[in-house]
């Protein structure tokens, strides 16, 4: 077995600093690896709960998708933290995309003038409490969001599991970003049913060093057996019992999201 970042910028919904990302990111980035900006929104309580994903489907989408960006998802909280709550991803094909989405947007007179409620509110009527953003570089074993497969898509009971493994240190970190780029662990996720969307190595964020991947199933009952099935999976058991990958999480965040019905995963 094969033993063995950048600064990033503003989201294109948000203004990220400069900051430095996962330090010594295990491996140089492909052409094709995708960057992804992960946003949560904390909402207000009652009626005005609401805007941010009226703003998604009705003006922040459109305006992504006419941009180039597509596959663009919009979640809700099914179990996990109990504050009104919407997440977005927004895959982006290079870091000038990163960088200069924001003001192309805002270039945009539609996306202006149908956002303003959002976009430009007075200061006694915010849009949402507060607004989070990470941005991740998509692992090399699986260099683009996925969207799931068109039956899946269909399916009103589909949930999304959204997992951040923290590491104590930088070397452990990268071991657990190894073990899914370079040991083998995405296709026995995917062998037992847990088919992802995306891995990411968090550059620009809260809690790093972690890595975040987010998993799609028909609905809980098949994320429970595909859960089991990986968990007596005999190549789970060897990876997992190699002494190399050994301590390298200290920390799993566990949210499950559905998707909002406009979602374009």
């Amino acid at each position: 077995m094969n033993r063995r970042s950048f600064l990033a910028a503003s989201g294109a919904l948000g203004a990220l600093p400069f900051a430095p990302g996962l330090a010594g990111a295990s491996v140089p980035p492909r052409p094709d690896r995708e960057y992804l900006e992960w946003i949560h929104y904390v909402l207000p309580v009652g009626a005005k709960r609401n805007r941010v994903a009226a703003f998604y489907r009705d003006v922040a989408i459109p305006a992504l998708n006419r941009l180039g960006l597509d596959r663009i998802g919009v979640f809700t909280v099914a179990y996990g933290p109990n504050s009104p709550s919407l997440y977005v991803l927004i895959p982006h094909p290079s870091l000038d995309s990163v960088l200069n989405t924001p003001a192309r947007l805002l270039d945009d007179d539609a996306f202006r003038q149908a956002g303003a409620e959002v976009i430009d509110p007075p200061l006694d009527d915010p849009a949402f409490v507060r607004m989070e953003s990470s941005l991740m570089a998509a692992f090399t074993e699986m260099p683009r969001v996925e969207r799931p497969p068109e039956p899946l898509m269909q399916t009103d009971s589909r949930i999304y599991e959204l997992r951040i493994y923290e590491s104590h240190s930088l070397v452990a970190a990268r071991k657990k970003v190894q073990m899914f780029n370079e040991g083998g662990e995405i296709p026995i996720f995917r062998r037992t049913g847990l088919t992802p969307v995306f891995f990411g190595e968090t550059l620009v964020g809260p809690a790093l060093p972690n890595l975040t991947y987010l998993l799609v199933f028909e609905d809980m009952a098949a994320r429970d057996r595909s859960w089991e099935a990986f968990r007596n999976d005999p190549d789970w058991k060897t990876l997992s019992a190699d002494p190399y990958y050994k301590d390298t999480v200290s920390n799993i965040t566990d949210i499950i999201l559905r998707p909002a019905p406009f979602s374009q995963i």
